[in-house]
Order: structure tokens, then C-alpha cells, then sequence
């Protein structure tokens, strides 16, 4: 099960990435907003696959009304994603946020 510390320590290690507040919650940036916590237990991550991620596993992956017109945004339940697949998305995150 991850954790918010978790993110916090994969986002840290990421070059460029600082961690500020953003809506009063912990985010980090790398030239844009990267990652975001949600809630207690959810991040917003930035994802290039969102339709696939929620279709394949919708216990995991979802989003809000709120999301709908940014389609890079998902949020993930910490308590459900794999360590690795957090990496992972973190990293990809980091990397379309970095380009941007």
C-alpha cells in the first residue's frame, strides 16, 4: 500500500521537482504542476493512457466531473496501486509535466 510519503519521496527524486501547496494540499512540480494529492489517500497524476488505466482497472483509476477537461489527469488510490506502478507513473507524470 502506498502513502503520500511515498509520492512524496519517488516526486523528490525526479530532477527539476519541488514541492509546494497547490489548493492547500501537498503538490509537486516540475515546470507544471506534475502531482497533486487529492485526498488523504488519492493522487492526481498526469497520464498519456487515462481511458486505459480506468477501463482496465476502475478500483484504481478514476476521475471527476471536476477532471473531464484535462484529459492527462487521473486520480490514483494509493492504497490499491502497486509500488511500482506508482513509480512508474510518477515518472511519466514527471515527464510529460516537464515538457510542457
Amino acid at each position: 500500500m502506498a502513502t503520500e510519503d511515498d509520492v512524496r519521496r519517488i516526486c523528490l527524486t525526479l530532477p527539476g521537482v519541488t514541492e509546494r501547496p497547490s489548493w492547500g494540499r501537498p503538490a509537486w512540480f516540475a515546470r507544471t504542476l506534475m502531482a497533486r494529492m487529492w485526498d488523504d489517500a488519492v493522487v492526481t497524476v498526469k497520464t498519456e493512457e487515462r481511458d486505459v488505466l480506468a477501463g482496465a482497472d476502475p478500483e484504481v483509476f478514476y476521475w471527476t466531473p471536476h477532471h473531464d477537461g484535462s484529459p492527462q489527469l487521473v486520480l490514483v488510490r494509493l492504497d490499491r496501486v502497486a509500488d511500482d506502478e506508482l513509480d512508474e507513473l510518477l515518472r511519466e507524470s514527471h515527464r510529460i509535466a516537464d515538457s510542457s
